[in-house]
């Protein structure tokens, strides 16, 4: 039998086994570590929000025509949507393993584009956003008041406007997912002052569309004899709530004014107050993060890590980031389990 080469011949057996032992340990310390290596399909997320809406009424007037449109795109596998009642619609995508995400993101955009135009006129204005991102997120951080300066919607508006930006750069990072809303303008309509005027909330938004808006105003001494020409500037949209206090809805011949304060409380506050986040019993926003298909997962949280250590040093006084779950918990606790089982065979060998 071919067996008894290795009876007769024990030093070779045992540089043979030398060998692979020497070729193993090489391969355990220098192979990269992944949460999903590349068995995982790529995926494509496509995300809308229906301001106002329910999730049957998202469901039927958002996710459906877009399914309608995405669905046979070039080596799909699969589709699930889910609709909220928090207006919001989101179409994961999945394909054939081997597919490049790039191209995968593209296709289902063209097929995303064909369908803008049976979306109701609240979800084309926000706009239908498509990303290339794995399903399962990669970290957990959260923005943290300990001091109680600062309230929720501080702590969403700073994240989104000088941390998410910057870990969206990160190579690797598919999106990161904010639990919270930033500032906004709320406009709280008072139905019995409206009532008293015949006025309805759609008379409301169009006024506010007419008057609060980024327009060019044109140039004078163009074409004339003058020397120098102007570019006319105006003020633009209204930044604080006694600016849009002072929005016009209505004038009457004798001169009177119906002005927005008049039949609403303007204040400036979050853009949405369907999520209520603590973090340690102090006011916190999370944020999660995904990664794009065939990134290493350790290498992006690490470098995610290594930019909040950074940015730790530039937070106002009061506020801290909380690191509350990663992958590299459970792939390391993984390895330690593989490194245990393989040394135990080792000397059971």
């Amino acid at each position: 039998m071919k067996g008894n080469i290795f009876i007769k011949r024990p030093v070779m057996a045992i540089s043979i086994s030398i060998l692979i032992l020497v070729v193993g340990l090489i391969s355990l310390f220098s192979l990269p570590v992944e949460q999903y290596p590349n068995i995982a399909p790529p995926t494509v997320n496509v995300s809308a929000t229906y301001t106002g809406a329910d999730a049957n009424a998202v469901m039927n007037s958002v996710i459906m025509p877009l399914e309608e449109s995405i669905n046979g795109v070039e080596n799909m596998m699969y589709i699930t949507s889910t609709a909220t009642n928090a207006g919001t619609a989101t179409i994961e995508v999945f394909f054939k393993q081997g597919t490049d995400p790039d191209m995968a993101a593209v296709n289902v955009q063209n097929r995303v584009s064909k369908a803008q135009g049976l979306l109701p006129a609240e979800v084309t204005k926000i706009g239908v956003s498509t990303q290339k991102r794995q399903t399962s997120f990669l970290q957990i951080d959260a923005l943290v008041c300990d001091d109680g300066r600062y309230d929720q919607t501080f702590l969403a508006n700073y994240l989104d406007i000088n941390i998410i930006p910057q870990i969206k750069r990160i190579e690797g990072v598919g999106d990161v997912m904010m639990l919270g809303d930033a500032y906004s303008m709320r406009i709280w309509l008072k139905p019995d002052r409206m009532a008293q005027y015949g006025l309805v909330p759609s008379d409301v938004t169009a006024v506010l569309g007419e008057q609060n808006l980024e327009a060019p105003t044109g140039q004078l001494g163009e074409n004339s004899q003058n020397v120098f020409q102007y570019t006319m500037k105006y003020r633009g949209r209204h930044q604080t709530p006694e600016e849009f206090g002072e929005i016009v809805l209505l004038s009457k011949p004798d001169g009177t004014l119906l002005r927005l304060k008049d039949i609403a409380d303007i204040e400036l506050g979050s853009e949405s107050y369907a999520y209520k986040g603590y973090t340690n019993g102090h006011p916190g926003v999370s944020t999660m993060i995904f990664q794009t298909a065939g990134s290493n997962a350790t290498q992006v949280v690490n470098d995610v890590n290594a930019l909040l250590d950074e940015l730790q040093a530039e937070l106002p006084k009061g506020i801290a980031i909380a690191h509350l779950q990663s992958v590299n918990d459970f792939l390391y606790a993984s390895m330690k389990e593989v490194v245990k089982t393989l040394f135990e065979a080792i000397l059971l060998v």
